[in-house]
């Protein structure tokens, strides 16, 4: 009976890998069609509830469909001559010919005489992304520079274009150097020729299943699918399915000395650290989950698609890897082969030495840490103001050029339009309420359908300006029902609603992170000594960015939704590593081990682990760094910075120390911090097969 019944274990680790390959043979052709239903439009990432929102929607039903508006550039240093104005009629005409345009594209001359405007807006494109990126390419063809005249295509439409080619490079490149960026620390981590491979393709086939719930979740539920949203859904993948896998390998490596058969070595190590591997990914999920209480829609879009890249990742690292480590045997780990029976080579330690410094002066420790942190914080004082839209992309595109030329040649105007949009019974009277108001140089009526006017307003002030918000405002004030969006507008829209979403988000994810910590560690000190710490990462990490993002990147703004992405991901992901801590810890308080004695085990035995974890995180975060938009460098460098200050300070030095200073108080009120000194815990023995 018992020969039968260890029979059946062994058999255990080929059904989960056989219906591991039945989910992937399952989930495969939805996978391939996540791409299909990915959009990178300007709604996508609006406010839901804004007006620049719904006068983009409402554009969209009017006859002809979206539209798409260009500006035409031609700029001479010099001064335009006669020839070259004649060139400008000529390809301006030549892109009237060959595309359908609304309106007759009218020129508008600087007053220095060096540059040529033409607005050109076309219903062509309609919504569909390729053929709006078809359509400006092919304009940007006919109107091209030759003899010294200088030719740009600018305009909202344009800027679409060259924003959707970074979003591309958030598919295919983001996923290969993220996979290679892996690789590489794993192979560092392990000393491995093979171990390295297991985790990594564990996390590939994560990615892979975690492509098919997104693609099903857009179906049954509309769920928004950007490039920013499944980007960080397979960073999160890599990057938090890697650190949960670095902590079952390392535990599975432990119990590999104290059991004969793997099997028997993975089920102590999945029962050891399950539970901080679940209450990690259960933080994270629950952290992401609260972005549906954001008005921003590309914030709202990536908490579930984040939710399922991590707990795709989690469901394979629990059931997928082990599997995989037990039927490889001890040989996966070779050269460095952990054998029954042995114990691991006594030395000292790199975080046996940091646990000694801060359990031997607790309080200068903790002193010292929140003096350093608070200073780094000061460095938000520095933030550069809100990032304009010209000044969004990392490598200036053809279309920020063209803003910059029309700034510097029209400073007393906008070549960028207000878009209102109001009843069509409405028309005359808001064109006149819109003539009267402050700020405002031109005006002129567009489509008419389904019961809305389409109107363009130039600003007389340049685009992007305080004038500009304040010509906006105005509009707003004045034109009740009706809705003023473009360009300038969602910009604005943008920045407000991440406002608001701050001050619904952050509150909830305290909240939510904070009673996974109570029901995991049974105190209320511990989970918020661990949520203290995070957010004093957070403001530590944001002012180093204060302190880089102008004076050394030469970034000259930052994205509004900054802070609150980054807190969203520094916060939910850095106690992840106050979990693993935690947890052993505690593990090794019930075993018997004193307050201080428990907190250095924790440390020595999973500082290593933590470290590993943190730099894997650190550097799948820091590939958005190479991203060609700022938003995307300032977010990755916050949270890559955020994760190892944590990892390498809060964890290592701050924890531990308030953990030795704290005593039996940090898990007050649970039963540890009631219970009586404890007795030397018993060693613990290998068990034999």
């Amino acid at each position: 009976m018992g020969a039968e019944k260890t029979e059946g274990k062994r058999v255990i680790p080929w059904v989960v890998l056989a219906l591991w390959i039945g989910v992937l043979a399952a989930v495969s052709p939805f996978a391939a069609k996540l791409a299909d239903v990915q959009h990178d439009r300007i709604t996508d990432y609006l406010p839901a509830s804004a007006d620049s929102t719904k006068a983009a929607r409402l554009q969209e039903q009017l006859p002809g469909g979206e539209s798409t508006e260009l500006v035409l550039v031609y700029h001479r240093d010099s001064g335009l001559t006669p020839a070259d104005r004649a060139t400008a009629q000529e390809q301006v005409t030549r892109v009237a010919g060959e595309h359908t345009l609304t309106g007759t594209p009218r020129g508008v001359p600087s007053d220095d005489g060096t540059t040529f405007m033409y607005p050109v807006a076309s219903n062509e494109p309609g919504t569909d992304e390729k053929q709006r990126d078809a359509f400006v390419e092919a304009v940007r063809e006919e109107a091209h520079s030759e003899g010294g005249l200088t030719v740009e295509v600018g305009g909202s439409g344009a800027l679409a274009t060259d924003a959707g080619k970074v979003y591309e490079s958030l598919g295919g490149p983001l996923l290969y150097t993220t996979v290679a960026v892996v690789a590489v620390l794993l192979i560092l981590i392990y000393r491995s020729p093979v171990l390295w491979l297991v985790p990594l393709v564990v996390a590939g086939v994560s990615n892979y299943l975690s492509m098919g719930v997104a693609y099903g979740l857009n179906q049954a539920f509309g769920t928004t699918v950007s490039g920013q949203s499944s980007g960080i859904m397979t960073i999160l993948v890599f990057g938090a399915g890697t650190d949960y896998a670095l902590l079952l390998v390392s535990r599975y490596r432990e119990e590999l000395r104290r059991f004969e058969r793997p099997l028997d070595a993975m089920r102590a190590a999945l029962r050891g650290c399950g539970p901080a591997v679940l209450a990690s990914s259960g933080t994270v999920a629950a952290g992401l989950l609260c972005l549906l209480a954001a008005d921003l829609n590309s914030n709202r879009a990536m908490g579930p698609l984040g939710t399922v890249g991590v707990l795709c990742a989690l469901v394979a690292m629990l059931t997928l890897l082990p599997a995989l480590l037990v039927l490889l045997g001890r040989r996966v780990f070779w050269p460095l082969v952990p054998a029954y029976g042995s114990t691991p080579k006594a030395r000292r330690s790199l975080f046996a030495a940091m646990g000694g410094s801060a359990g031997r002066r607790p309080l200068t420790v903790l002193a010292g840490g929140a003096v350093l942190l608070g200073t780094l914080a000061l460095g938000t004082l520095n933030l550069p103001g809100t990032v304009k839209q010209e000044d969004a992309f990392v490598d200036r595109p053809e279309s920020v050029a063209a803003m910059r030329t029309l700034g510097r040649a029209y400073p007393e105007g906008s070549g960028q339009p207000v878009d209102v949009l109001t009843p069509a019974a409405r028309t005359d009277a808001t064109l006149a309420a819109i003539r009267g108001t402050e700020g405002v140089a031109d005006v002129r009526e567009g489509r008419t359908g389904g019961g809305w006017t389409e109107i363009s307003v130039t600003a007389a002030a340049p685009p992007q300006t305080a004038a500009e918000t304040a010509t906006i405002e105005r509009l707003r004030e004045r034109l009740d029902g009706s809705y003023v969006g473009g360009a300038s507008a969602q910009q604005l829209d943008l920045k407000d609603t991440n406002a608001r979403d701050r001050t619904i988000v952050v509150p909830l994810v305290l909240l939510s992170v904070l009673l996974i910590l109570v029901v995991l560690l049974r105190s209320l000190v511990a989970p918020l000594l661990l949520t203290a710490a995070v957010v004093a990462v957070w403001g530590a990490a944001l002012g180093l960015g204060g302190l880089v993002f102008g004076p050394l990147f030469g970034f000259e703004g930052t994205d509004p939704g900054l802070g609150l992405l980054s807190f969203v991901f520094l916060v939910a992901l850095g106690v992840d590593y106050g979990i693993f801590l935690m947890h052993r810890m505690r593990e090794e308080s019930l075993r018997g081990a004193e307050p201080a004695a428990a907190a250095l085990t924790a440390l020595r035995t999973t500082g290593g682990v933590i470290a590993s974890a943190g730099l894997v995180l650190a550097a799948t975060f820091a590939v958005l760094t190479n991203m060609g938009l700022v938003q995307l460098v300032e977010l990755g460098f916050v949270i890559a910075v955020g994760v190892l200050l944590d990892t390498f300070l809060v964890r290592t030095y701050l924890v531990t120390s308030a953990s030795v200073a704290l005593g039996r108080r940090m898990w007050w009120p649970g039963r540890l911090s009631r219970a009586p000194e404890p007795r030397p815990a018993p060693a613990r023995e290998p068990v034999a097969g």
